[in-house]
């Protein structure tokens, strides 16, 4: 079918902007509300360290509200790039607490999730129950849901810009939908200064100083990128490899999160550390303060994380990877002569976008956390990464290609 005029286009996003403004609002109170009870029930795992023993118990109790309500609400972050590629199923109005109480109770025990994938949800689920409400068409729906999308990551993360990207081009590797940039800006707006306006604080990354550029120099960077993107395969492999064979002798999801929640229990007493659960925060910490983390707690980090998004557990991967990717930056900084916290910030950012399939978002989202004297640096790291991450990645429904229709630019 060939492309929509123009003037429809216009038309739509003029429909489109108000209402992604009032998504942008309702993305930013979510989130809110997510970030507080998410640091509520890490601090009260923290302060009753026996909750990880509860591990099996939480994966059980997860398991079995999916497996009786959350039926039409599973799918997570590939339901929503269904949607957007397809048009796929509206979107049930329980997505939104559903995915919310599920990542709250995988934290209260411990598992090594994230929060992006609580947030995107969120926000489609938010998207899809205003376009019920004004009886949408497909066309406006779907620039709706991009709304949610880049509303739900700004606002979480406190990257505007970053969301916005990311809404643009997480749908299609390699290539960006610029028809969702108008609303996703304006909706990750509105979730940011709404978080921001509510209080709520987002972790303090550091200013990352220029470093000098030479020859020698720019080679390291690239070889911390490709080490970055040979990093991504190793965690897409292997989660995605525990999922189908956790799938395969575990078809039941209450018995598969046990095991998992079992496994990691057992994981935890065989190291004999609690570091590698949940958003892993204080390794972030770590790995932009004094760096007293060993160089193997990236890979601990990895494992933990892979069995516990493997298994199903809610809330996705992308702090921990944030977490993988700046403490094996910041192990990697002596062995290629690069300042520590610089490794460290273009780690973070390059393993994501090597998992994810989104360098220009995590690009992006580099100079809004970090100043933009690290947009060198991160850039050659990001175009190294994604040159060798390969085609899996972490969103197993994302597209190589989209139809031509009226939905596309």
């Amino acid at each position: 079918m060939p492309s929509a005029p123009a003037p429809n286009r216009f038309l739509l996003w003029r429909k489109a902007l108000p209402l992604s403004l009032l998504i942008g609002l309702l993305c930013g109170l979510g989130a809110a509300l997510f970030l507080v009870a998410l640091q509520a029930v890490t601090n009260l795992r923290e302060g009753h360290l026996w909750l990880v023993w509860l591990l099996p118990v939480g994966g059980l109790l997860l398991g079995a509200a999916y497996e009786r309500w959350g039926a039409t609400a599973g799918g997570g972050t590939n339901r929503i790039i269904d949607a957007l590629a397809d048009g796929g199923n509206p979107l049930p109005g329980r997505l939104a607490p559903m995915v919310l109480l599920g990542t709250l109770l995988t934290h209260l025990v411990g598992g090594s999730a994230g929060r992006e994938g609580t947030a995107l949800q969120m926000g489609a689920g938010f998207a899809d129950g205003v376009a019920r409400r004004v009886t949408a068409s497909p066309e406006l729906r779907r620039l709706m849901l991009f709304a949610g999308v880049g509303g739900g990551f700004g606002a979480v993360f406190g990257t505007p810009f970053a969301g916005a990207v990311f809404a643009a081009e997480f749908v299609v590797r390699r290539r960006l939908s610029l028809e969702a940039l108008p609303v996703a800006l304006l909706a990750a707006f509105a979730g940011d200064a709404t978080v921001r306006w509510l209080g709520v604080a987002h972790f303090p990354f550091p200013v990352i100083e220029a470093s000098p550029v030479t020859l020698q120099a720019l080679a390291a960077w690239a070889l911390l990128g490709a080490g970055m993107g040979l990093l991504a395969r190793s965690f897409v492999w292997l989660s995605h490899g525990i999922k189908a064979a956790s799938e395969r002798h575990l078809p039941r999801l209450p018995m598969r999160l046990a095991a998992g929640g079992a496994l990691l229990l057992l994981l935890t007493l065989a190291v004999g550390s609690r570091e590698s659960l949940g958003l892993g925060l204080p390794l972030l910490t770590e790995a932009f303060g004094a760096g007293a983390s060993g160089p193997e707690a990236f890979a601990l980090k990895l494992l933990f994380t892979a069995v516990t998004v493997g298994v199903g557990f809610i809330g996705g991967e992308v702090t921990p990877l944030f977490v993988i990717g700046a403490l094996a930056g910041r192990a990697a900084a002596p062995l290629l002569g690069l300042p520590p916290l610089a490794t460290a910030a273009v780690g973070m950012v390059a393993l994501f976008a090597a998992a994810a399939h989104t360098p220009l978002a995590l690009l992006v989202m580099a100079v809004e956390l970090f100043g933009i004297s690290v947009l060198p640096q991160a850039a050659l790291a990001l175009v190294a990464a994604t040159l060798v991450s390969g085609e899996k990645g972490i969103y197993s429904t994302q597209r190589t290609a989209l139809p031509i229709g009226p939905h596309t630019c």
